[in-house]
């Protein structure tokens, strides 16, 4: 048997929780305070995901930046492969909230996506 230990991150509590473990099956989860600690950390041993969040390139906009996330959680051996991914990416404005940066980022399934509005720098008069 192995014991792996964790902090929680669903919610502000942090608890430390304790996941032992046989093999790959989980035997039981404890330290936890709530529901939400249980599933964090059966589903962190057995198939750790993360949402990824970065910026790229805004060409023509009223700001240089804009802030993207896939728009759900990923493997989270995947991390690295969405950051190259995203490496040399330039989109042009104007840029909406929830416009696809990156479709399938990664071969994760998984979009990227602006998380922030930012207008084109040319003024229509």
């Amino acid at each position: 048997m192995e014991i792996r230990n964790l902090i929680c991150i669903s919610c502000p509590m942090g608890c430390s929780i304790a996941v032992e473990m046989d093999g790959n099956e989980v035997v039981s989860v404890t330290g936890n305070t709530c529901k939400r600690g249980d599933v964090y950390a059966r589903k962190e041993v057995t198939n750790p995901t993360r949402i990824v969040t970065s910026t790229v390139r805004v060409i023509g906009g009223k700001e240089d930046m804009v802030s993207v996330k896939t728009k759900e959680d990923i493997p989270k051996g995947k991390i690295f492969d969405c950051i190259k991914a995203l490496k040399n990416v330039e989109v042009e404005a104007p840029v909406q909230i929830g416009d696809v940066i990156v479709p399938d980022a990664a071969g994760t399934g998984v979009d990227i996506v602006a998380t922030k509005n930012v207008a084109s720098s040319l003024t229509v008069q």
